[in-house]
């Protein structure tokens, strides 16, 4: 069931993606804001449905093969979409975007991040698979296992690694390049998922952990918003 959700979503969003592209090129400003939305809404909406499947036996092969096997599904769908506020900065800095599209795009992967929150809210609600069970009751359940300032230097160097790769992976071909990328973050969500979850994205992490935000904000900022974003920034600066 829960693959099928995934599935689904994937298929409508493809099918938005393509009329927004048919529909509104000679309007790019309301276009780059709709694809954007629509692609990382696929991203939380997914995201969110596979955090319900860490403990699926048997642990963690299947929750690290679902999450290369989505990633990749998502880098060979989602084409030209940023989907992470970090990954944004990078024209923004470079002058290739200007404030205000940079802007809009990230406004976009926020509003998707809620709306994607809430669809999902919805459907586990309909309780129609078993891990949708109970998940509406756990509240803020943190994925920060460890002290802050260690979470804050585990997401500051995840993105620093992620951010590099991307960047090297340019050169690369595309058909190899989405499982370069969705090797590298299956390995780094082995490696810190069960310390600060890996998720090395400020959109990503408040769709997942909205409560966590609302009940500790100070301390989820610092960890899922501006680590990452000091990673990219870091990164920007030196290469």
């Amino acid at each position: 069931s829960s693959l099928l959700l995934m599935s689904g979503v994937v298929v409508t969003v493809g099918l938005c993606r393509r009329l927004a592209r048919r529909r509104l090129r000679s309007r790019p400003l309301l276009f780059a804001f709709l694809v954007e939305t629509f692609s990382t809404f696929q991203i939380c909406a997914c995201t969110n449905e596979l955090s319900l499947l860490g403990n699926v036996e048997p642990k963690p092969h299947t929750a690290l093969t679902l999450t290369y096997g989505f990633t990749v599904l998502h880098g060979l769908t989602l084409a030209g979409s940023t989907c992470n506020p970090c990954g944004t900065l990078q024209p923004m800095w470079a002058g290739g975007t200007a404030l205000s599209m940079g802007g809009l795009k990230i406004a976009a992967q926020f509003v998707a991040a809620v709306l994607a929150r809430v669809f999902m809210h919805f459907i586990w609600s309909l309780e129609m698979a078993e891990p949708h069970l109970g998940a509406l009751s756990q509240g803020c359940s943190s994925p920060m296992q460890t002290t802050e300032m260690q979470a804050f230097c585990i997401e500051l160097l995840f993105s620093v690694v992620f951010q590099l790769a991307v960047l090297r992976a340019e050169s690369v071909s595309p058909k190899y390049r989405v499982h370069l990328i969705a090797l590298l973050i299956t390995m780094l969500v082995y490696a810190g998922g069960n310390l600060t979850g890996a998720i090395f994205n400020p959109a990503l992490a408040f769709s997942l952990h909205a409560d966590c935000f609302y009940d500790k904000f100070l301390s989820y900022s610092l960890v899922y918003w501006i680590a990452p974003c000091l990673g990219k920034l870091v990164i920007l600066y030196v290469f």
